[in-house]
């Protein structure tokens, strides 16, 4: 076949959905902010194929409603529902710990859950919500379970991020917000964060051999409860009218990160997202991100600073495998 007829296959080549994805049976999946929206569909379409899932949420009684009208639509569905909240790097540690204890290899890890510009406030241990929430509790919880993820044969670390990232900055001098905070810059910033971890972390396993794969993922405009859960006043009006005129549904949103999950043929620090105007909807695809989320260098400074905020490190977690 000539180069020119491959081009052509490859711009005719169907869309991914859901008929596509591999069995999970035997597969363990933890999947973060699971009680709604991209996140419950994540679980719903994994425990649909036979994997095993763990099914997190920071409330207990949306966590215990969604769990509820799981098993509705999916009576055989194995699926276990544990709290966590990713404001507290304390409760990060002990969900991790309770993983850790029960001893099974963790086959894929969804980093999913986030907010999504409300008005600035502090994790419990500081940290400004955004970058604390969508950046460093998944940087931890990702470090805490890096030895059941890498002793599983395929596995693999979702991401979530955002089209938006492609706004953001590190704003190292003003990590927390404390001289100018913005709702959207701040939101951005951790989207950004997002990238640099996913491609720096899939640098590191390459580096330390691990069998373990590091890959991106963002749902475009989608319609979920993430744009107006934490807005309020003209800027929730306004994320309720996107919501209804641009945005696609979230069935569709998230075949993105079900096919950054299972998909064969994937390679480390791949991303993929909507393949239509501005990633903003359509079927999933390769998605490049913006350039300087490639940079090793500002890749390197993110991580030693989440390295110095959360108290973990790759190279110690690393030595406890080999």
């Amino acid at each position: 076949m000539r180069v020119a007829d491959v081009a052509i296959a490859e711009t005719r080549r169907e869309p991914w959905t859901l008929s596509q994805m591999p069995d999970q049976a035997g597969r363990l999946a933890v999947v973060t902010g699971a009680n709604s929206g991209l996140g419950f569909l994540t679980v719903r379409e994994l425990a649909r194929r036979g994997a095993d899932v763990v099914m997190t949420a920071r409330d207990a009684d949306r966590g215990e409603r969604a769990l509820t009208r799981l098993r509705a639509e999916l009576p055989g569905a194995k699926v276990v529902l544990r709290r966590l909240d990713l404001a507290d790097l304390a409760n990060v540690a002990a969900f991790a710990d309770w993983l850790v204890a029960e001893g099974r290899p963790v086959d894929l890890l969804v980093n999913n859950a986030g907010v999504m510009m409300p008005p600035r406030g502090l994790t419990r241990q500081g940290h400004e919500t955004q970058f604390g929430v969508n950046h460093l509790a998944h940087f931890a919880l990702t470090l805490h379970l890096l030895p059941l993820l890498s002793v599983a044969p395929g596995a693999r670390v979702v991401t979530v991020s955002s089209e938006l990232h492609r706004r953001g900055r590190i704003h190292f001098e003003d990590i927390k917000g404390e001289k100018t905070y913005g709702r959207l810059a701040f939101y951005a910033q951790s989207k950004l964060a997002n990238v640099l971890f996913a491609l720096e972390l899939d640098r590191r396993l390459k580096a330390a051999c691990l069998p373990l794969l590091s890959v991106l993922a963002h749902p475009g405009y989608s319609n979920t409860n993430l744009q107006t859960s934490a807005t309020s006043g003209a800027l929730r009006l306004f994320m309720r009218i996107g919501n209804r005129f641009l945005a696609q549904n979230a069935e569709q949103g998230v075949l993105n990160q079900l096919h950054a999950a299972t998909a064969a043929g994937l390679r480390g620090g791949e991303f993929i997202g909507p393949d239509g105007f501005r990633e903003m909807r359509g079927a999933p695809s390769h998605v490049h991100p913006l350039p300087a989320a490639t940079d090793p260098a500002l890749a390197a400074r993110l991580w030693r600073l989440s390295e110095d905020l959360t108290g973990l490190f790759f190279p110690s977690v690393v030595e406890h495998q080999q």
